[in-house]
């Protein structure tokens, strides 16, 4: 699973050869865990989105919920390169994310919201931004930032600006 999500995460047209090379197997072996691509896909982006989520409960113990809730979000801008590649991929093949990976997003979105309920109650983020335009803040910046292959520090300014935004103004 490592290498395919290395391979998939660099390269969105990248093949199940490339996989099997890089894991150091031979393709029957990948073929004989994975039948299809598309499922080799599908779990390889099922595992990115359930590490994303146990980051994200992972943080929620912190004692400073609005660090955890801006490095969450930082942490996520920063990986969306090579998670939505694994998307693209899975596209391309002509398939849509199956109950799986869907699950996995949903898991995802709720210990994001309670990072941002955290936050917002220790008073780190602004108490009217709401769960469905913070999202759309993080998947815009996500999205944004690969798009338009910001370079580190760019795409750190824009969150900058981002994060003004968002943090309370106590």
């Amino acid at each position: 699973m490592t290498a395919a999500d290395d391979v998939f995460g660099r390269s969105p047209g990248a093949s199940t050869d490339d996989v099997a090379r890089l894991a150091g197997v031979g393709i029957a072996t990948v073929f004989r865990h994975f039948a299809t691509k598309t499922e080799l896909l599908e779990a390889v982006l099922t595992l990115r989105l359930e590490r994303i989520r146990d980051r994200a409960l992972e943080l929620a113990a912190s004692d400073d919920p609005g660090t955890a809730f801006f490095e969450f979000f930082t942490q996520v801008v920063s990986e969306s390169a090579s998670k939505l590649a694994i998307a693209e991929a899975l596209t391309a093949a002509g398939a849509a994310a199956g109950e799986e990976a869907r699950e996995a997003g949903r898991g995802m979105r709720e210990a994001f919201s309670g990072l941002l309920t955290a936050a917002q109650k220790a008073g780190a983020v602004r108490a009217d931004a709401e769960m469905p335009e913070v999202y759309a803040l993080l998947i815009g910046a996500s999205r944004g930032a690969t798009a338009a292959k910001l370079d580190p520090e760019t795409r750190d300014r824009m969150l900058a600006l981002i994060y003004d935004g968002l943090q309370s103004r106590r």
